[in-house]
């Protein structure tokens, strides 16, 4: 599995007591809001699935792994799971590393953000000028919201949000090509204490490097 643009590629202050308890009643919009009005940074573990949408009832084997970011643009999400891949931002650069092939792909991260699902987790507060943000109702215990890219040239056509109590538990992801990516969130932890160099990437020893 890949977070890149054509897979998914796809994430405070500690929101105080009153404003917690107001986001367990709040709209799914209104919960985004405090989450990225309060969330600098998060860490925690996912779990990601595809489903074809000519057969709902074929799911590829889910991949999981661990994400931690910081706003804006920083991020390392790792996929543990089938298959072992590290994806991390440094806010001006992208990097892919594939383990088993030894090989460093490099972006722009600007490039590779932009009006992807990684821009809802790790991107800039300013979603609504890359995003038309809608109420999408309650489904499995959350409320759901729809983020659709006004960019045209987008790989994804709707990017569904599931909240609860103003954290971020599911993400829906609609392509082009009739798939839909699954993701779930478990043990986020937002505004945890982070280190100067923590998002800086090292390349690993003997690897191939290329830039795109």
């Amino acid at each position: 599995m890949s977070f890149t643009l054509n897979k998914i590629a796809a994430i405070c202050i500690a929101v105080g007591t009153l404003a917690l308890a107001g986001a367990a009643q709040a709209s799914a919009l209104e919960q985004f809001k405090i989450f990225v009005g309060s969330t600098k940074a998060a860490r925690g573990e996912f779990t990601q699935r595809q489903v074809r949408k000519s057969d709902s009832s074929k799911v590829a084997v889910p991949s999981t792994g661990t994400f931690l970011f910081a706003r804006p643009g920083k991020f390392i999400w790792t996929y543990q799971k089938p298959y072992e891949q590290l994806l991390q931002a440094d806010g001006e650069q992208l990097y892919i590393y594939d383990k088993d092939l030894n090989q460093v792909t490099i972006k722009k991260l600007g490039d590779a953000l932009g009006s992807s699902p990684a821009a809802i987790l790790f991107g800039s507060n300013d979603l609504e000028k890359n995003f038309t943000l809608s109420e999408a109702g309650t489904r499995d215990g959350l409320e759901w919201l729809n983020a659709t890219p006004k960019a045209k040239d987008t790989t994804f056509e709707q990017i569904s949000i599931g909240l609860r109590n103003g954290t971020p538990e599911a993400m829906e992801l609609r392509d082009a090509f009739g798939q839909t990516s699954l993701l779930t969130f478990k043990k986020f932890e937002k505004n945890p204490n982070l280190s100067a160099n923590q998002f800086k990437f090292t390349i690993p020893k003997g690897a191939d490097v290329f830039n795109n």
